[in-house]
This record gives C-alpha cells, sequence and structure tokens, in this order.
C-alpha cells in the first residue's frame, strides 16, 4: 500500500506549525527574555515620565580598557544620569547590597547570578570617567521584571517596574544645568559603539569570558554554559553535591564534584 498521498495530506496539514515551535523556542531564550525585559521597561520610562525632563538612551555599549561595557538604560535629566539595569527573571529572589552573587529559587531549583549592584556599579564607574559630573549625580538602578518576587529586603534602587519610576520621581532636586545634560547626552551618543549584532556578540563573548576568570565555574559538558554547584534533595545521592547547568531544565548536564 502506497502511504505518500497520506503522509503528503499530513505534512500540508502540519507545515505552518513549524514555524510556531520555532517561534515558542525563541521566546524561551536568555537572549529574548532579556530583549523583551528591556522594552518592558523602556515602555514604561516613555509612559510615566515626561519627555521634556528625561532624556533615554538605551543599550548604550561603552568602550573600557578590557574590552566594552552594556547599559541598558541611561536616563539624563537635571536631577542627576541614572543607570537602570534591567533584569527579567522569575521565582524567588534572595540577595543583599554586600553579597557577590544572588539566588534565584523555582521550586526547589536554586540558581545564583552576579549581584546586579555590582554588575552596574562598572556601568556607573565607566559614565564617571566619560562625563565630567560628580559621582553623587550617577544614580544607579536595577528593575526585575517578570514573575519574580523579593525574599529578602531590598535597598530602594532595587526594584520592579512601578517602583523604579517611583525611586526616579523621588530624586527630584536638579544637580545638573540643562546645558550639562544637552553635553552629556552628546558625549553619551558620540562615545557609544554603533549597536549592531557584531557588537552586541562581541560583547557576550568579552561578559562571558569575565564570567569564567572571575568565578571559576566549570562548563557544561553538553551546552557549554556555566555550571552552579547544586545539592540533591532526595534518592541515595541526598544531601550530596554535584555540579549542574544553569540552563537546567533546558539542559540537565551533571559533573560530579571531585
Amino acid at each position: 500500500m502506497d502511504f505518500t498521498p497520506i503522509i503528503n495530506q499530513v505534512l500540508n496539514a502540519t507545515w505552518y506549525l513549524i514555524p510556531l515551535f520555532i517561534l515558542i523556542s525563541l521566546f524561551k531564550t536568555p537572549w529574548f527574555k532579556g530583549i523583551f525585559g528591556e522594552f518592558q521597561v523602556n515602555v514604561c520610562l516613555r509612559l510615566f515620565l515626561p519627555n521634556d525632563k528625561y532624556h533615554l538612551i538605551k543599550n548604550v555599549t561603552l568602550p573600557t580598557q578590557d574590552g566594552s561595557t552594556q547599559i541598558d538604560h541611561v536616563l539624563v535629566s537635571q536631577y542627576g544620569v541614572f543607570v537602570i539595569e534591567t533584569k527579567n527573571m522569575r521565582g524567588w529572589i534572595f540577595g543583599s547590597t554586600h553579597n557577590k552573587q544572588w539566588t534565584q529559587k523555582i521550586y526547589k531549583y536554586s540558581t545564583r547570578f552576579q549581584n546586579p549592584l555590582h554588575q552596574n556599579y562598572k556601568h556607573v564607574k565607566v559614565l564617571e570617567s566619560c562625563l565630567n559630573i560628580p559621582l553623587e549625580s550617577i544614580f544607579s538602578v536595577i528593575v526585575f521584571v517578570g514573575d519574580s518576587t523579593f525574599k529578602t529586603d531590598m535597598p530602594t534602587n532595587v526594584t520592579y517596574a512601578g517602583g523604579c519610576i517611583r525611586y526616579i520621581k523621588a530624586i527630584d532636586t536638579e544637580v545638573i544645568s540643562q546645558e550639562q545634560v544637552h553635553n552629556i547626552i552628546s558625549i553619551i551618543e558620540a562615545g557609544r559603539i554603533v549597536p549592531s549584532i557584531k557588537t552586541n556578540r562581541e560583547h557576550v563573548t568579552h561578559v562571558k569570558k569575565i564570567i569564567i576568570a572571575k568565578s571559576n565555574e566549570k562548563l557544561c559538558p553538553k551546552c557549554k554554559s556555566i555550571m552552579v554547584l547544586r545539592e540533591s534533595k532526595k534518592g541515595r545521592y541526598a544531601g550530596k553535591n554535584f555540579w549542574g547547568c544553569s540552563t537546567f531544565p533546558k539542559c540537565r548536564g551533571i559533573v560530579n564534584v571531585t
């Protein structure tokens, strides 16, 4: 019996599902989550802050001595320069100002990530070296979007999208002249690396090298992502530590602790 007509009918009926599956897979990638998180914050800033007082510059990549640093949003006003780092995450978030790493917990799985305050501090220092204004006029802001909940007390500059607007509006003392605002915008626009796929790829490669060098963590044998130290919760290995892929459950790479 010739099954070719049946196979052709099935393929003709389901071909449109292939782009849908590709699109769904794209939505789950860290890259898309980062882009979507920045888009949410961008919309929030433009909607709830007056454009004549706050000037938004997004996706700013600046050269540094050892490579580059990428800032999600720079908001320039007479009240100061706000350096905004966006985190699109879900689950419970644990951390404090002085911890080198914070923890994201989703059900029984925990993942550690760089303290975003420390990450944004480098952005602030790079801007300070470029702009002729005191450090006290530059404000670091961390914005979490997505289905995440803080489980430890956070400083006022670590907040959600709505809290970000309130934090910025609460700083209402003019410390920069209008002329300085225009100069700062010009300096940032002139000094930034032109946004492109190549620029982003080179920056991502640079960041991965720094993370690996600083954390001295293992790479997953399956996908080459950074591995994190975890603890078995059940079974005969309960209480034992092991290295698990940081992208779990997307990748289930495991390395035993030796």
